[in-house]
């Protein structure tokens, strides 16, 4: 396996790293560095997503008539590979990684035309309307109903857990229509607007202090049978197809690679501040065992990237990949609050915008809160331990 880039391949690399230094301002570095939250702040993920989207380099993987850029493989790799390096934003995935990789596989034409387009230029921020109280990882108890009238649905019921429902004003929900067979025949998926009498949004804060989830009450509230996917009672399918592309992500690794790389950083300014040179000795094989593994996980998502440009879905390898990252993310945020000691106690706001000063290093003002925030990852989109058990099913035949 020859794993040196072409010249071609390098003359790409080199056109986004111009790219990058030229677009990405020192501003969103440290709008992106600086938070804590599961997802960066909307105002500085939409911003880089427009910069992104003026360059026709916002979603890579998706067919070029729906903005998409017709890369290679290696291409991608590298696309991603050197924004995690240069400390670009994570950008928000509930449309762009989420219901438009949906939308593009099993949405009609006149909803890609419609909402393909509002995805890319901002006009629709989504969120998901899938966990309630009563049904997690067991999603398909979930009770919220919906009840057609003519050529609408009035929902009730309760979404949980709603990732940036305050600020969405689209969202693509799970909805019972029927309770008569098994749990999974009577789901139906659908889209619909969030700034509607109907909906009430309800936060909930993290133990980081940071304004991610939500509870979502619907009371009567309305959606368009043009906007469902998929048949009715038929939404448990259509589900599963997008949980594989939520749990896959893009090119596992590279945001790891990045992260460990601020670990040798930051090891080594606190051995020069403290003038210990053992303390570099000290990490040095828990680093270096953390970053096989993420190089390992980079392969084997390009493995998957190489599948799905030929039309197939992630399939049980999304399970896989999502133990994978979810524990090595949790993992290197553990090493990364133990290097700096005390100094992960007191709460540091990490909010956008803030003039708060750091307690300590500026290095040092994320770390505790995105440990804290990160303890959710191997829960959220399936907890980790659903996931071995479809791996056992779907892979081994257990």
């Amino acid at each position: 396996m020859n794993l040196n880039f072409s010249e071609e391949e390098i003359s790409f690399q080199n056109e986004v790293r111009e790219f990058l230094k030229k677009e990405l301002s020192q501003e969103l570095v440290r709008a992106a560095k600086q938070t804590s939250a599961v997802f960066t702040e909307k105002e500085v993920a939409m911003e880089w997503q427009s910069k992104l989207a003026k360059k026709g380099w916002l979603v890579p993987s998706w067919p070029e008539e729906y903005g998409g850029t017709d890369w290679n493989e290696t291409q991608k790799y590298i696309f991603s590979s050197e924004c995690a390096r240069a400390g670009a934003p994570n950008l928000i995935p509930m449309g762009l990684a989420m219901i438009g990789p949906l939308l593009l596989g099993k949405g009609s034409k006149e909803q890609k035309d419609y909402y393909i387009p509002r995805i890319i230029n901002g006009d629709d921020y989504w969120c998901q309307g899938y966990s309630e109280p009563g049904a997690g990882s067991d999603l398909a108890s979930l009770q919220c109903k919906a009840v057609r009238r003519g050529d609408q649905y009035i929902i009730n019921g309760t979404k949980i857990w709603t990732t940036h429902a305050h600020l969405a004003n689209k969202i693509f929900c799970l909805v019972r229509t029927d309770s008569s067979g098994k749990k999974q025949e009577g789901i139906t998926f659908l889209m619909l607007d969030m700034h509607q009498p109907g909906v009430k949004v309800e936060p909930i804060l993290t133990m980081a202090e940071d304004h991610d989830f939500n509870q979502v009450v619907f009371t009567d509230a309305i959606a368009e049978v043009k906007d469902r996917i998929g048949e009715e009672n038929e939404g448990w399918a259509v589900a599963k197809y997008l949980l594989e592309f939520e749990r896959s992500g893009g090119i596992g690794g590279s945001k790891s690679l990045s992260d460990i790389e601020f670990i040798k950083r930051l090891v080594n300014k606190i051995s020069l501040i403290h003038e210990n040179k053992d303390f570099v000795s000290t990490y040095l094989s828990k680093i270096n065992e953390l970053e096989i593994r993420a190089q390992a996980i980079q392969y084997t998502s390009l493995r998957i990237l190489s599948s799905l440009s030929s039309g197939d879905s992630p399939g049980p390898e999304s399970s896989m990949m999502k133990t994978l990252v979810t524990d090595l993310e949790q993992e290197i945020s553990e090493l990364t609050l133990e290097v700096i000691g005390y100094y992960g106690i007191p709460f540091q706001d990490t909010s956008y915008g803030s003039n708060e000063k750091a307690i300590g290093d500026e290095d040092f003002r994320p770390i505790a809160g995105k440990y804290q925030n990160l303890r959710a990852t191997s829960i959220y989109g399936g907890s980790n331990e659903i996931q071995r058990n479809i791996m056992a099913k779907a892979v081994l035949g257990l």
